[in-house]
């Protein structure tokens, strides 16, 4: 209930305080508000808040709302905040950002992009603590590696391995390359009944056509030239385990049948064996094309899809899901900071706003690798624009895609980068205004002011009041 959500407004205008006291407090939010810093910090001393609103100008600090948000953070990181202010700048936004804030508004707003925000911010608050607690109860075992996201796909996903990890229906992981397949592999293994046997992965591209058969279910003494003794395949190696199949549309199409069979009867052959072998293991498959194109493309056959895809799980590039982006740059930032002992001090606002502008068409993978080598190559104390290991493709590169006739307004151009970018983010106005350069509710009046049409998500709280706030 919204009752029992606890939110702290600060604010040395006091038409401000007490319009969003009554705002918040119409959706029946608990609202208590403080005219300055120390009013603030001593009703946080006293209350452990799910949101704080602040001025980033107070009375009695210039830079009073990054002064609470570090505050804050320190004693419960849990808690979101918001920061606005009169005299916004590029500079004070990535600052707040990298302080942790979840937004940063300009002045005038409007009752209902305080409300979206506010819900927002609690339902990110909400994700990361469930996410948090699922991956608490995620085993550890074999030094497996932290899922790290806060998205709604994310959250899905987390909650899919909580249900299926202990059953022994097969799985299929489909995503691009670099999104951390093979992570939720391990965390459905290592937290299923069969974490204490062996985990056997087999890429299925990277085995040669002619061996993959022989690798997967064993040989004979004499099955073929080269075979003088008896072999185990993997199959009998994940005995009690799971066997992963990395890349499994890349598997011949002629093997495919017996992998089939296998799955049916729990029962199978080594080659030029007349004996036949029980199967106990829990398969697991991943692909990064998608399946419906294998399958069209004679690369998949479709009874194989269908008994492997018992539980399907689709993991997101990370272009779409930004959200994750900041959590995962601060968690591979820390870890190769301690891992190789160099206590740099962050990213320069800059290289911070092209890491966020960035596409990353190798995923979390490529951006695990481009953090290591900036930490490690990084020449100064701070880490520059100029460490990063790729190029930006920011709003300004865009242009070079688009072509403007010579009689276009300088507003018409306007229009047509913010649709292109649109376009190019698949309607996600945070990513956009990310690679735009601005902030996003300046993006939302610009996409209002030019008509152009972007996908709404349903179920969008109306606001029940109207108005500005003035700007002070």
């Amino acid at each position: 209930m919204n009752s029992e959500i606890k939110i702290l407004v600060i604010d040395d205008s006091p038409s401000i305080l007490e319009g969003l006291r009554l705002v918040l407090g119409i959706e029946g939010y608990a609202v208590e508000t403080a005219p300055t810093l120390a009013a603030g910090l001593a009703a946080a001393n006293h209350t452990a808040f799910d949101l704080v609103i602040t001025d980033m100008q107070l009375p009695d600090d210039p830079q009073g709302g990054l002064t609470m948000l570090r505050q804050v953070k320190s004693r419960t990181p849990e808690t979101e905040v918001i920061i606005i202010t009169g005299y916004g700048s590029i500079a004070q936004a990535v600052e707040a950002t990298k302080a942790g804030a979840f937004y940063f508004v300009e002045k005038p707003f409007d009752p209902e992009q305080i409300l979206i925000l506010t819900e927002k911010a609690l339902e990110r608050r909400r994700l990361l603590a469930e996410s948090e607690r699922l991956r608490k109860r995620l085993s550890t075992q074999d030094g497996y590696v932290n899922i790290i996201g806060s998205s709604k796909a994310m959250h899905a996903i987390f909650e899919i391995i909580e249900s299926v990890a202990k059953s022994d229906a097969n799985v299929l992981i489909i995503g691009e390359s670099g999104t951390g397949k093979e992570m939720i592999a391990n965390a459905i293994h290592f937290n299923s009944l069969r974490a204490e046997k062996d985990f056997v992965k087999v890429n299925c591209s990277a085995l040669p056509k002619e061996l993959i058969e022989s690798e997967l279910f064993g040989y004979v003494r004499g099955a073929f030239t080269g075979a003088v003794q008896n072999r185990s395949g993997l199959i009998a190696q994940a005995r009690g385990g799971s066997l992963l199949l990395d890349e499994i549309a890349e598997m011949p199409i002629d093997l495919q049948p017996k992998l089939l069979r296998l799955l049916e009867e729990r029962r199978y052959r080594r080659v030029g064996d007349t004996e036949t072998l029980d199967a106990d293991f829990r398969l697991i498959c991943a692909t990064n094309r998608p399946p419906r194109e294998a399958l069209k493309d004679g690369l998949l056959r479709e009874d194989l899809f269908y008994r492997i895809s018992t539980i399907t799980i689709n993991v997101p590039p990370l272009r779409e899901r930004s959200e994750d982006l900041q959590l995962l740059v601060e968690h591979f930032y820390r870890a190769f900071s301690e891992k190789y002992n160099r206590p740099l001090k962050g990213f320069s606002q800059e290289a911070y706003h092209r890491l966020f502008s960035y596409h990353w068409p190798g995923n979390v993978r490529e951006l695990q690798n481009a953090i290591e080598r900036t930490v490690l190559l990084s020449k100064g104390p701070q880490i520059e624009v100029d460490d990063l290991p790729f190029g930006a493709k920011s709003a300004e590169a865009m242009l070079d895609d688009i072509h403007f006739p010579l009689n276009m307004t300088l507003a018409e151009i306007e229009r047509i980068v913010i649709a292109k970018t649109l376009q190019r983010t698949q309607g996600n106005k945070q990513a956009a205004a990310q690679i735009l350069g601005i902030y996003r509710p300046r993006l939302y009046s610009k996409i209002r002011k030019y008509k152009i049409e972007v996908a709404r998500k349903p179920g969008r709280r109306a606001a029940k009041a109207n108005g500005h706030f003035p700007q002070s």
